[in-house]
C-alpha cells in the first residue's frame, strides 16, 4: 500500500523541467544533443551539432505528415501512451516477430530532451511519467514543434530545418512529399539509415513511409490547419507587440 501510494505521489508530483520548454526555442542544450557532443569529444573530433529552429507554421506539414507516419500515426488521437500501438507490437510478437517499441511522440519527445539513453525499466518509468505531464503541459502543436525541432535526423543533423539543408539545401518549409519520407526514415537509427547512406533498412521505412503518407489525407488536412493556426498565432503576437 505505501509502495503505491509512493509510486503514485512520485507520478503526479509536478514536472518543473517540462515548464521549460512550454514556449519559445529551446531554453538550454537537451539531453540527446549532450549525448552526441559527448560521443564527438570522447572520440578525439572537434565537431558540433547541426541545428536551427523553425516554428511550427515555417516547417513543411509533408515533412510532419511523414514523421507521424512513421512514428506515430496515431499521435493527435491518443494520451501519452496509444495502447493500440502496444497491442499490436505485442501481437506481432506473439506471432514470432521481434518484439519492436511502441513509444509516442510524448515518450520520445521525454527521452530526447531530458533522459540518458540506458535501456532499464526505471528509465522507461521516468519516460512515460514525463510524457504524461508533456502531454498535461503542452499542446499537441508544440509537442510537435518540439520534436521535429530536436529529433535527430542524420549524424549530429538535430532538428527538421538542419536535416533539410544538408540533404537537399532547401529550408524545411519546402520540403515535398519524396524528400519528406527520406528525412523521416532515418529517425529510428539516424546515423546509420539516412538519405546519404541509403541502406536497404532505410530504403525500406522510405518506401513505406512515403506510401503511407499519400493515403493519410485527411491527416495532412490537419496538420495544414495546425500549420495555419500556428502562423495566424504568430502573427498575431508580431502585431501585439508592434
Amino acid at each position: 500500500m505505501l509502495l503505491a501510494l509512493g509510486g503514485a505521489a512520485w507520478w503526479l508530483s509536478p514536472a518543473p523541467e517540462v515548464d521549460e520548454w512550454v514556449v519559445g526555442p529551446p531554453p538550454r542544450g537537451w539531453a540527446s544533443l549532450a549525448r552526441q557532443e559527448e560521443a564527438w569529444r570522447r572520440d578525439g573530433l572537434s565537431r558540433r551539432p547541426a541545428h536551427s529552429y523553425r516554428r511550427f507554421g515555417e516547417i513543411s506539414p509533408d515533412l510532419v505528415l511523414a514523421v507521424l507516419v512513421g512514428e506515430d500515426v496515431n499521435f493527435l488521437r491518443h494520451d501519452f501512451l496509444d495502447p493500440a500501438a502496444i497491442w499490436e507490437a505485442i501481437g506481432e510478437w506473439h506471432r514470432g516477430a521481434r518484439l519492436r517499441g511502441a513509444s509516442t511522440i510524448s515518450q520520445q519527445l521525454a527521452r530526447i530532451l531530458f533522459l540518458s539513453a540506458e535501456r532499464s525499466v526505471s528509465r522507461k518509468l521516468a519516460e512515460a511519467r514525463l510524457a504524461w505531464w508533456i502531454e498535461r503541459r503542452l499542446s499537441k502543436r508544440r509537442i510537435l514543434e518540439l520534436y521535429v525541432n530536436t529529433v535527430e535526423f542524420g549524424p549530429g543533423l538535430f532538428g527538421a530545418e538542419a536535416a533539410s539543408q544538408h540533404y537537399f539545401g532547401v529550408g524545411a518549409g519546402t520540403v515535398g512529399p519524396a524528400e519528406a519520407a527520406q528525412l523521416a526514415a532515418g529517425i529510428p537509427s539516424p546515423g546509420r539509415d539516412n538519405p546519404s547512406t541509403r541502406t536497404a533498412r532505410w530504403e525500406l521505412r522510405r518506401s513505406l513511409i512515403a506510401e503511407r503518407s499519400a493515403r493519410a489525407v485527411s491527416l495532412r488536412v490537419q496538420l495544414v490547419e495546425l500549420a495555419a493556426a500556428a502562423k495566424e498565432a504568430g502573427g498575431a503576437s508580431a502585431r501585439d507587440h508592434s
